[in-house]
C-alpha cells in the first residue's frame, strides 16, 4: 500500500499543480514531505515495537496511513495536502520498520538472505502496479482516487495482521528517548528544507545557510547526547559493526543517486515529452517488472559472487542505468526505453536486496529493533535528500539557461550527475572484506 501510492502519486503531480494553481516542481513537496515525516518517526518505531508489541504497532500504523489517505484525497490545496502527507509519512514510518523487526528477530541468520527478499517482494508490486495504475486513474477519473484507493487496502491489511500475524512478546523497551527524538527531528528537518528552498529559490541565501547549519548543529549535538544517554533512539554505537557501517553509508550513496530517478522521469515524459500520465505511467511499470523479476534470483548471485562483489559490480551497473535515461528523446522507439528501464529495474533492486540483508548480517538479534530503526531512517532520509538534490540540482540548471521551466536538457543533465552519484558508491562497498556475509 505505501510503495502503490508513493509510485502512483508522482505520476499526478502535474495535474495536483494545474488544479491548486502551484508551479510542476514545487509539487516535489508532496514526495519530499512525505520522505521527510518517515524520516523523523522511523527512530520511535523500534522502541514502540518493543514498547507495545509489533502487531499492536503495526496495526496503528496502517490505520493512521488509511485515513491520512482519506484526507489526501479531500485536500483543496496544496499546504492541505502536505500536512495530510506528512500524517501519512508518520505512519508509512511505523509500518515498515516493524516488519523487519519481526523478521529479524524470528528469521535464522543462515536464511535471513532469502526471508529478505520475499519480505520486499510483495512490496515491489507497489512500483509494478503504481504508475500504470496513477496514470489509467489520473486519465479516466482524478488524481484523488490515487490516495481513496488506499481505504479498501487499508482494511483488508488491518484484517490480515489481526488474522495472521501472531501477537509476539514486547521487548525491553526502557525510557523514551524524548531529547533524542526532538534533536534527529530538528536536524533532519533543517536540512531537507534547506534544499528545498535552495532547489525553487523560495529563500535567499542567508536563510538557507542558516538552516543548514541549524541541522549541521543539531546533528551535533544529538552525536552529543547519544553518547551521554544509556540508551540513546538512534544507537549509534552500531556503526562499529563494519558491515553494517559500510552497509549504511554506501546504501545512502547509492540511494542519493537513484532515488530520485521516478521523481525525473515523470517530469521528462510528461512535461518534456508531452506524454499523458497514462503514458507515462506504462512505460515507468518497466523499471517495476524488472524489479520484480531479479528478487528470486538475488539470493542465487550473492551466493555465486559473494557481498563485495555483488555489490562493487552492481553499483557500476546502477549508475549506468540511471545515467543512460538521459539520451532519451520524444522520438526514442519506445521498445528501447522499456528495455533500458527494465534493467535498470534489475540492476536496482538486486542492489537494495543484497543491502538489506548485509545490513543485518552481523547484527546481534538482541540489537535487531535498534538497527531496523537507524537503518530505514537513514534510507528514507537519504531517499528525500535525493528527491531535494535533484530539484535542486535542476532549479540551478533551469535558472543558469534561463528557462521558464524544466527541459529535457536540464533533466539530462541532471541524471547524468545522478548516475555518477549512484555508480560512485562503489568506493564504500571496496572496504568490505572478502568474506562479509558469510553464512547467510
Amino acid at each position: 500500500m505505501e510503495l502503490l501510492d508513493a509510485t502512483a502519486v508522482l505520476t499526478a503531480l502535474p495535474q495536483m499543480a494545474e488544479d491548486f494553481g502551484e508551479p510542476a516542481l514545487r509539487m516535489n513537496l508532496v514526495v519530499s514531505l512525505y520522505l521527510l515525516a518517515a524520516a523523523v518517526f522511523v527512530p520511535a518505531s523500534g522502541w514502540a515495537a518493543d514498547r507495545y508489541g509489533p502487531r499492536r504497532v503495526f496495526l496503528a500504523a496502517i490505520g493512521l496511513f488509511t485515513c491520512a489517505s482519506l484526507a489526501c484525497a479531500l485536500s483543496g490545496s496544496l499546504l492541505q495536502l502536505s500536512l495530510a502527507r506528512l500524517a501519512q509519512g508518520a505512519g508509512g514510518a511505523m509500518m515498515v520498520p516493524v516488519g523487519q523487526v519481526i523478521l529479524l528477530r524470528w528469521s535464522s541468520r543462515d536464511n535471513l538472505l532469502r526471508a529478505m527478499a520475499f519480505l520486499t517482494a510483495p512490496a515491489l508490486l507497489g512500483p509494478v502496479i503504481g504508475p500504470p495504475l496513477g496514470g489509467l486513474l489520473v486519465t479516466f477519473a482524478s488524481w484523488h482516487w490515487i490516495f481513496l484507493i488506499n481505504l479498501p487496502i487499508g482494511a483488508l491489511g488491518l484484517w490480515l495482521v489481526w488474522r495472521f500475524i501472531p501477537d509476539y512478546p514486547p521487548g525491553e523497551a526502557g525510557r523514551f528517548d524524548g531529547k533524542g527524538l526532538l534533536l534527529s527531528a530538528g536536524g533532519l528537518a533543517c536540512l531537507v528544507f534547506a534544499f528545498e528552498a535552495l532547489g525553487h529559490g523560495l529563500l535567499p541565501p542567508l536563510p538557507i545557510a542558516v538552516l543548514l547549519l541549524g541541522g549541521l548543529l543539531f546533528a551535533w549535538l544529538y552525536v552529543v547526547h547519544a553518547r551521554r544517554c544509556e540508551r540513546p533512539l538512534l544507537d549509534l554505537t552500531l556503526l562499529r559493526i563494519p558491515t553494517f557501517s559500510i552497509a549504511l553509508w554506501g546504501g545512502n550513496l547509492f540511494r542519493l543517486g537513484s532515488g530520485a530517478l521516478p521523481f525525473l522521469l515523470v517530469l521528462l515524459f510528461q512535461l518534456g515529452f508531452g506524454l499523458s500520465p497514462l503514458a507515462a505511467g506504462l512505460l515507468t511499470f518497466a523499471g517495476g517488472a524488472g524489479a520484480l523479476a531479479i528478487k528470486f534470483l538475488a539470493a542465487p548471485i550473492v551466493q555465486r559472487f559473494g557481498f563485495r562483489q555483488t555489490l562493487v559490480g552492481n553499483a557500476l551497473l546502477c549508475g549506468f542505468s540511471v545515467a543512460v535515461c538521459a539520451v532519451f528523446r520524444a522520438d526514442t522507439p519506445y521498445w528501447l526505453i522499456v528495455g533500458l528501464l527494465f534493467f535498470g529495474g534489475l540492476a536496482r533492486s538486486l542492489q537494495m536486496s543484497t543491502l538489506g540483508a548485509l545490513t543485518y548480517a552481523d547484527v546481534p538479534p538482541a540489537l535487531s529493533s535498534r538497527a531496523s530503526s537507524l537503518a530505514a531512517m537513514s534510507m528514507q532520509l537519504s531517499l528525500s535528500l535525493s528527491v531535494g538534490l535533484a530539484a535542486t540540482f535542476l532549479g540551478l540548471v533551469q535558472r543558469w539557461r534561463g528557462d521558464e521551466q524544466a527541459t529535457v536538457q536540464g533533466i539530462a543533465l541532471v541524471m547524468v550527475l545522478s548516475g555518477v552519484l549512484c555508480g560512485a558508491s562503489l568506493l564504500i562497498f571496496r572496504r568490505l572484506r572478502a568474506g562479509a556475509g558469510a553464512g547467510m
